[in-house]
C-alpha cells in the first residue's frame, strides 16, 4: 500500500486593488473549487481594494456555487513575514500577533496592477516562497503593453502598428493615425486587462474621449490600429516541473454583435456577450503557427507557469495581441476551458501549476556565501 504523501498548504490570493477586483475573486472561487482536497489544505487570503491582505473565513470553502469569493472588511489582516519561507502573522485588534499555518506555495489568482505585474511576486520573492505563475520580470514585462510590444517587435514577432501615449509625450489625433496608419483605431491603458479602460475612436472627439477613459486607469495608454473583421483567438500556455513548455490548440471569441469588440461587458455582465469556439475554426497549418507563436511569446517576454497569448487573424495574417500571466480562471474563461479541451482537467492544471511553482523555486536555492 503507498505512503500518501503530507497535503501542501496553498495561500489563495484574491481580489487586489486594481479595476480587475471582482474578476479575481470569481477566478478564485474557481480554482479553489479545482483544488484537490485530499492533496491541499487552503489558507483564503482576500486583498482588499485598499491594499490590506486579510485572513478570509474559511466558510467560503463550502460555497461550492458561489461566483465569488467574499473578502470581509473587519477580517484579521496579515503580514507577510520576509524570509519566512511562507510565514503569516495574523494580527488582533488588540495588536497580539497570532500565528497562520505555514504557506507552502502561493498561488496568486489576481489581475492587473498591484497583482500581476511583479509587485506581489516580489514579495514573494523577499518572503522566500514558492509561487504560481511568471517571475518579476515576466509578470512586469507582460502587464505593460507597450513594454511587451517592443519586446515582441524586436524579436520579430507580428504585432499590430501601435503608438504610445502619456501626459509628458501627447499625440493628438491625426498624428496618432498618422503613427498607426489608421484612421480607426482603439484606446487601451498600457498596465490592465479584462478589457477596462478599452474603447474605439474614428473621430478626433472620440479619440479625445477615449484618451480620457484610458488615462483614468493608467498614466500611460496605448493606441492601436483597428484590425478590420479580425478574428480573435487566443492559446494557453503551460510550462512544467521540469520546465517544458506547451500550448493548447487555440479557441476563439465570438463577441456579439451589440458589443462590437470583447469588451468588459461582453466578458463578465452579459451572459451571451460572446462565444467561445473551442477548438477554433482554422486550417492545421495555422493551428500550428498558433502555437508556436504562443510559445515563442511566452519565452521572449520571460514568463513562467502559465499564460494566455491572445491573437489576431486577420484573413490569413496573424498578430500577436497581448499576454496575460495570470488569466482568468472563472468557469467560462478560455485558459482553463482550452486545456479541458485538450484533455487536461482542471485539478490536474492545478496540480501541473503547483509542481512548477515548487521545482522552480527548489532551482533558484543557493547556498549563501560567506
Amino acid at each position: 500500500m503507498s505512503k500518501q504523501l503530507p497535503k501542501l498548504t496553498v495561500g489563495l490570493l484574491f481580489g487586489g486593488r486594481s479595476a480587475e477586483h471582482d474578476v479575481s475573486r470569481a477566478s478564485a472561487a474557481n480554482v479553489l473549487r479545482a483544488l484537490d482536497p485530499a492533496k491541499y489544505d487552503v489558507v483564503l487570503i482576500g486583498l482588499s481594494k485598499d491594499g490590506r491582505w486579510l485572513l478570509c473565513d474559511a466558510g467560503n470553502k463550502t460555497a461550492a456555487g458561489a461566483v465569488v469569493l467574499a473578502i470581509p472588511e473587519d477580517g484579521a489582516p496579515l503580514a507577510l513575514v520576509p524570509g519566512g519561507k511562507g510565514q503569516l502573522l495574523r494580527f488582533a485588534e488588540s495588536g497580539q500577533k497570532a500565528a497562520v499555518p505555514r504557506i507552502d506555495v502561493m498561488f496568486p489568482v489576481l489581475h492587473g496592477p498591484n497583482g500581476e505585474d511583479g509587485t506581489v511576486q516580489g514579495a514573494l520573492e523577499l518572503a522566500d516562497v514558492p509561487y504560481v505563475g511568471s517571475s518579476v520580470m515576466g509578470s512586469a514585462a507582460a502587464m505593460d503593453k507597450d513594454i511587451a510590444k517592443r519586446l515582441a517587435r524586436d524579436a520579430g514577432l507580428p504585432v499590430v502598428p501601435f503608438a504610445t501615449v502619456t501626459a509628458q509625450a501627447p499625440l493628438d489625433y491625426a498624428a496618432a493615425a498618422r503613427a498607426v496608419g489608421s484612421a480607426d483605431v482603439f484606446v487601451k491603458p498600457a498596465n490592465l486587462g479584462s478589457s477596462v479602460g478599452i474603447s474605439r475612436a474614428r473621430s478626433a472627439e472620440e479619440f479625445a474621449q477615449s484618451c480620457a477613459l484610458a488615462f483614468r486607469f493608467d498614466r500611460k495608454i496605448i493606441v492601436e490600429r483597428r484590425i478590420d473583421r479580425a478574428r480573435e483567438i487566443e492559446c494557453s500556455v503551460l510550462e512544467d516541473e521540469k520546465g517544458d513548455v506547451r500550448a493548447s490548440p487555440p479557441g476563439e471569441i465570438v463577441p456579439a454583435d451589440r458589443h462590437g469588440f470583447y469588451s468588459y461587458e461582453a466578458k463578465y455582465t452579459d451572459s451571451k456577450g460572446a462565444s467561445l469556439v473551442i477548438p477554433a475554426d482554422v486550417s492545421p497549418e495555422q493551428k500550428a503557427r498558433f502555437q508556436e507563436l504562443a510559445i515563442e511569446t511566452f519565452q521572449v517576454l520571460g514568463c513562467g507557469g502559465l499564460a494566455r497569448v491572445d491573437f489576431f487573424l486577420e484573413g490569413e495574417e496573424i498578430f500577436v495581441n497581448e499576454v496575460n500571466t495570470l488569466p482568468g480562471f472563472t468557469s467560462i474563461s478560455m485558459y482553463p476551458k482550452l486545456w479541458e479541451a485538450a484533455g487536461l482537467s482542471q485539478s490536474d492544471l492545478i496540480d501541473t501549476l503547483i509542481a512548477h511553482a515548487l521545482a522552480r523555486h527548489a532551482g533558484q536555492q543557493r547556498p549563501v556565501e560567506r
